[in-house]
Protein backbone atom coordinates (compact mmCIF):
# COMPACT_ATOMS: atom_id res chain seq x y z
CA UNK A 1 0.00 0.00 0.00
CA UNK A 2 1.21 3.75 -0.97
CA UNK A 3 0.51 5.94 2.02
CA UNK A 4 -0.32 9.40 0.30
CA UNK A 5 0.59 12.35 1.78
CA UNK A 6 -1.95 14.88 1.04
CA UNK A 7 -0.35 18.70 1.25
CA UNK A 8 -2.99 20.73 -0.30
CA UNK A 9 -6.39 21.78 0.87
CA UNK A 10 -7.79 19.69 -1.20
CA UNK A 11 -9.07 17.15 0.99
CA UNK A 12 -11.76 14.71 -1.16
CA UNK A 13 -9.29 11.78 -1.60
CA UNK A 14 -8.98 11.58 2.30
CA UNK A 15 -12.94 11.93 2.39
CA UNK A 16 -13.30 9.17 0.42
CA UNK A 17 -10.73 6.72 2.13
CA UNK A 18 -13.20 7.68 5.08
CA UNK A 19 -16.35 6.79 3.79
CA UNK A 20 -14.86 3.61 1.96
CA UNK A 21 -13.14 2.13 5.67
CA UNK A 22 -10.07 3.33 5.44
CA UNK A 23 -7.56 5.28 7.61
CA UNK A 24 -6.20 8.60 7.94
CA UNK A 25 -3.56 10.09 9.81
CA UNK A 26 -4.61 13.75 11.15
CA UNK A 27 -3.16 16.70 12.12
CA UNK A 28 -4.63 18.39 14.89
CA UNK A 29 -3.67 21.51 17.85
CA UNK A 30 -2.54 18.57 19.82
CA UNK A 31 -0.78 15.92 18.16
CA UNK A 32 -1.57 13.83 14.88
CA UNK A 33 -4.68 11.39 15.21
CA UNK A 34 -5.18 8.02 13.27
CA UNK A 35 -8.95 8.22 12.24
CA UNK A 36 -11.32 6.19 10.88
CA UNK A 37 -15.28 6.66 10.52
CA UNK A 38 -16.21 6.19 14.16
CA UNK A 39 -19.12 4.96 12.68
CA UNK A 40 -17.62 1.97 10.90
CA UNK A 41 -16.52 -1.38 13.25
CA UNK A 42 -14.60 -2.42 10.66
CA UNK A 43 -12.98 0.82 9.93
CA UNK A 44 -12.14 1.05 13.62
CA UNK A 45 -11.07 -2.16 14.09
CA UNK A 46 -8.09 -1.47 11.73
CA UNK A 47 -7.00 1.34 13.94
CA UNK A 48 -6.90 -1.12 16.90
CA UNK A 49 -5.15 -3.44 14.70
CA UNK A 50 -2.25 -1.43 12.82
CA UNK A 51 -1.44 0.45 16.72
CA UNK A 52 -1.44 -2.62 18.33
CA UNK A 53 -4.02 -0.88 20.62
CA UNK A 54 -5.58 -3.44 23.38
CA UNK A 55 -9.49 -3.67 22.37
CA UNK A 56 -10.05 -2.51 26.11
CA UNK A 57 -9.30 0.97 25.36
CA UNK A 58 -11.79 2.94 24.16
CA UNK A 59 -11.73 5.52 21.28
CA UNK A 60 -12.41 9.15 21.31
CA UNK A 61 -14.44 10.59 18.68
CA UNK A 62 -13.36 13.67 17.25
CA UNK A 63 -16.58 15.75 16.42
CA UNK A 64 -17.33 19.43 14.38
CA UNK A 65 -19.31 20.58 17.19
CA UNK A 66 -21.55 19.90 20.35
CA UNK A 67 -24.04 19.52 18.11
CA UNK A 68 -22.53 16.63 16.30
CA UNK A 69 -22.09 15.45 19.55
CA UNK A 70 -25.15 15.01 20.90
CA UNK A 71 -25.98 12.72 17.92
CA UNK A 72 -24.70 9.88 19.73
CA UNK A 73 -24.64 10.62 23.58
CA UNK A 74 -27.47 10.10 25.74
CA UNK A 75 -27.35 13.83 28.00
CA UNK A 76 -25.15 16.64 27.50
CA UNK A 77 -25.14 18.12 30.79
CA UNK A 78 -25.17 22.02 31.25
CA UNK A 79 -21.30 22.42 32.22
CA UNK A 80 -20.18 20.16 29.06
CA UNK A 81 -21.86 23.12 26.93
CA UNK A 82 -19.89 25.33 29.19
CA UNK A 83 -16.76 23.95 28.76
CA UNK A 84 -17.39 22.71 24.75
CA UNK A 85 -18.43 26.63 24.19
CA UNK A 86 -15.45 28.07 25.78
CA UNK A 87 -12.43 25.35 24.95
CA UNK A 88 -13.70 23.96 21.33
CA UNK A 89 -11.93 23.81 18.98
CA UNK A 90 -9.39 22.64 21.27
CA UNK A 91 -7.45 20.35 23.66
CA UNK A 92 -10.39 19.31 25.83
CA UNK A 93 -12.11 15.82 25.19
CA UNK A 94 -15.39 15.53 27.11
CA UNK A 95 -16.50 11.68 28.47
CA UNK A 96 -20.24 11.52 28.42
CA UNK A 97 -22.94 8.47 28.51
CA UNK A 98 -22.90 6.92 24.81
CA UNK A 99 -26.95 6.29 23.61
CA UNK A 100 -25.42 3.29 21.66
CA UNK A 101 -25.76 4.39 18.26
CA UNK A 102 -21.52 4.07 17.63
CA UNK A 103 -20.37 0.42 17.88
CA UNK A 104 -19.19 -0.94 20.87
CA UNK A 105 -15.61 -1.10 19.42
CA UNK A 106 -15.65 2.48 20.05
CA UNK A 107 -16.64 2.29 23.61
CA UNK A 108 -14.92 -0.83 24.48
CA UNK A 109 -18.05 -1.80 25.34
CA UNK A 110 -18.35 0.77 27.77
CA UNK A 111 -22.08 2.94 28.47
CA UNK A 112 -19.78 6.14 27.78
CA UNK A 113 -18.21 8.05 24.72
CA UNK A 114 -15.30 10.62 24.55
CA UNK A 115 -15.71 13.23 22.66
CA UNK A 116 -13.13 16.22 21.32
CA UNK A 117 -13.76 19.02 18.79
CA UNK A 118 -9.97 19.61 17.49
CA UNK A 119 -8.53 23.10 16.59
CA UNK A 120 -7.60 22.48 13.10
CA UNK A 121 -9.33 23.65 9.64
CA UNK A 122 -8.48 20.72 8.04
CA UNK A 123 -9.51 18.20 10.47
CA UNK A 124 -12.59 19.65 10.93
CA UNK A 125 -13.10 20.38 7.07
CA UNK A 126 -12.20 16.78 6.46
CA UNK A 127 -15.63 15.67 9.50
CA UNK A 128 -17.78 17.96 7.29
CA UNK A 129 -17.19 16.73 4.38
CA UNK A 130 -17.49 13.40 5.98
CA UNK A 131 -20.41 14.10 7.70
CA UNK A 132 -19.29 11.44 10.34
CA UNK A 133 -17.17 11.73 13.77
CA UNK A 134 -13.83 10.18 13.62
CA UNK A 135 -12.56 7.60 15.78
CA UNK A 136 -8.88 9.35 16.19
CA UNK A 137 -7.03 7.98 18.95
CA UNK A 138 -2.93 9.21 18.48
CA UNK A 139 -1.12 8.15 15.49
CA UNK A 140 1.46 5.92 16.87
CA UNK A 141 2.51 2.01 17.79
CA UNK A 142 0.95 1.94 21.50
CA UNK A 143 3.20 3.09 24.23
CA UNK A 144 5.55 4.68 21.87
CA UNK A 145 5.67 8.54 21.50
CA UNK A 146 3.02 10.38 19.90
CA UNK A 147 3.43 11.96 16.57
CA UNK A 148 3.38 15.82 16.20
CA UNK A 149 4.40 15.88 11.98
CA UNK A 150 3.84 14.01 8.96
CA UNK A 151 7.26 12.54 9.41
CA UNK A 152 7.01 10.65 12.73
CA UNK A 153 3.28 9.29 11.77
CA UNK A 154 5.43 8.18 8.21
CA UNK A 155 7.73 6.59 10.26
CA UNK A 156 5.43 4.44 12.52
CA UNK A 157 2.91 4.20 9.31
CA UNK A 158 4.06 4.44 5.66
CA UNK A 159 2.59 1.65 3.67
CA UNK A 160 0.73 0.64 6.56
CA UNK A 161 -2.05 3.33 5.94
CA UNK A 162 -3.82 5.52 2.69
CA UNK A 163 -3.23 8.68 3.66
CA UNK A 164 -1.81 11.48 5.81
CA UNK A 165 -3.16 14.74 5.59
CA UNK A 166 -0.01 17.52 5.78
CA UNK A 167 -1.51 20.26 8.68
CA UNK A 168 2.04 20.95 9.58
CA UNK A 169 3.42 20.47 12.95
CA UNK A 170 1.61 19.73 16.03
CA UNK A 171 0.90 23.18 18.26
CA UNK A 172 0.42 21.65 21.25
CA UNK A 173 2.65 18.46 21.02
CA UNK A 174 0.63 16.33 23.84
CA UNK A 175 -2.66 15.14 24.15
CA UNK A 176 -5.92 16.74 25.08
CA UNK A 177 -7.30 16.95 28.72
CA UNK A 178 -10.27 14.55 29.12
CA UNK A 179 -12.37 14.77 31.62
CA UNK A 180 -15.42 12.75 33.39
CA UNK A 181 -18.77 14.63 33.10
CA UNK A 182 -21.41 11.51 34.33
CA UNK A 183 -21.65 13.12 37.94
CA UNK A 184 -22.58 16.55 39.36
CA UNK A 185 -18.65 17.20 39.58
CA UNK A 186 -16.47 16.55 37.19
CA UNK A 187 -13.25 14.14 37.37
CA UNK A 188 -10.05 14.41 35.16
CA UNK A 189 -9.10 10.86 33.34
CA UNK A 190 -5.82 12.13 31.68
CA UNK A 191 -4.42 15.54 32.50
CA UNK A 192 -3.33 17.07 29.34
CA UNK A 193 -2.98 19.86 27.24
CA UNK A 194 -5.59 22.11 28.71
CA UNK A 195 -4.64 23.17 32.63
CA UNK A 196 -7.30 22.04 35.41
CA UNK A 197 -7.18 25.49 36.46
CA UNK A 198 -8.77 27.07 33.18
CA UNK A 199 -11.67 24.40 33.35
CA UNK A 200 -12.15 25.21 37.21
CA UNK A 201 -12.54 28.97 36.24
CA UNK A 202 -14.50 28.58 33.99
CA UNK A 203 -16.85 25.79 35.79
CA UNK A 204 -16.93 28.60 39.01
CA UNK A 205 -17.71 31.76 36.76
CA UNK A 206 -20.84 29.65 34.46
CA UNK A 207 -22.48 27.07 36.94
Amino acid sequence: METVVITSDDLSYAAEVILRGGLVAVPTDTIYGLAGNGFDAEAVGKIYAVKGRPAIKPLILLVSDINMAEKFTDFVPKSARVLAKAFWPGALSLVLRNNHTVPEIVTAGGNTVGVRCPNHPKTLELIRLTGVPLAAPSANVSDMPSPKSVDEVLAYFDGKIECVIDGGVSELGFESTIIDLLEEDYKIIRQGALPEEEIKRVLSMSL
